[in-house]
């Protein structure tokens, strides 16, 4: 518990020392290149079900899509800046306001759209018996490579199956110079 602690501080000296500049350039540069908000907020599926938002640096043009379609890698939909972010993650650091809200944990699985967890199985349903993650062993495992969702819910169940702290501080390292 000490470790979780410390874990925790350091985040929150992380997000309230270098956040806010991060933030602060990355939201102009977002604005400078498609007019609309910064951040996009989607619903998305938690711990046993429990549905929250999900936060993100904004990568594409505003549309009617955002919602229901995932973007592709030479989507139009995307601005330059926001092609850059992605490939960085960078669209991924406001997710640390939804692990200091509670709703997400920095390692775990991804949180599924409302629409996707609609249609999962009892079995894909077991990949949130625990909190989502920011990163998690299908980030570090090849997530590009692994096009077949079986064998993500497998990564998953893994992770879930043999936690530990150890096995979290090995998967942040590897998001770390991995990812």
């Amino acid at each position: 518990m000490v470790l979780v602690n410390k874990v925790r501080y350091s985040a929150r000296f992380f997000l309230i020392t270098i956040f806010p500049w991060l933030f602060i350039i990355v939201g102009i540069l977002i604005k400078i290149q498609s007019p609309g908000p910064i951040f996009f907020v989607q619903a998305r599926t938690g711990l046993d079900g429990k549905v929250f938002n999900c936060i993100k640096f904004r990568t594409m043009k505003v549309n009617d899509q955002a919602d229901t379609m995932q973007a592709t890698k030479d989507d139009p939909r995307k601005f330059p800046i926001g092609s850059f972010m992605r490939s960085m993650n960078i669209d991924e650091f406001p997710q640390f306001f939804n692990v200091l809200k509670g709703d997400m944990s920095l390692v775990g699985t991804r949180p599924p759209t409302l629409d996707e967890w609609n249609k999962y199985s009892p079995y894909y349903r077991s990949r949130l018996s625990i909190k989502p993650g920011i990163t998690g062993m299908w980030q570090v495992s090849g997530r590009s490579n692994i096009v077949d969702f079986d064998e993500v819910v497998k990564l998953d169940n893994k992770y879930i199956n043999n936690w530990n702290i150890w096995l979290d501080i090995k998967i942040l390292f590897k998001t770390v110079f991995n990812v």
